[in-house]
């Protein structure tokens, strides 16, 4: 998560190129990126209050939540908890979005050569 890879519509536009814009699924914002997801989307409201009531604060940056989480377990317990149920959801939504026939080309998951090869292979 922490790395802005995976399903942030920042990291689906620019880089893998399957979303037409960089646009958060779960609320109305423009830019869907890491801190977007961990500061400020209100889809994740619920599951951001244990990493305030852990870390003792309401962080407003990454460098502010990692020396936190560097502190304490239960900090990064906390962090890891949002980090794992978030982003499952979101991988989730990304898969129906995927499966939609009804989607657009760009969006579906693309069979890379790494893929065929195996397929091949198998």
């Amino acid at each position: 998560m922490l790395s802005g890879h995976g399903c942030f519509g920042k990291y689906l536009h620019q880089i893998a190129g399957r979303e037409p814009t960089p646009r958060c699924h779960h609320c109305p914002e423009t830019n869907d990126s890491v801190a977007h997801t961990i500061f400020d989307c209100p889809a994740w409201e619920a599951e951001r209050r244990p990493i305030a009531n852990s870390t003792g604060i309401d962080a407003s940056s990454l460098a502010e939540v990692i020396s936190k989480i560097l502190q304490s377990e239960e900090s990064w317990k906390a962090l890891h908890d949002f980090s794992e149920h978030v982003m499952a959801t979101k991988e989730n939504a990304e898969r129906e979005r995927e499966a939609d026939p009804a989607s657009a080309p760009l969006r579906r998951r693309r069979a890379g050569r790494r893929r065929r090869i195996f397929i091949r292979q198998a």
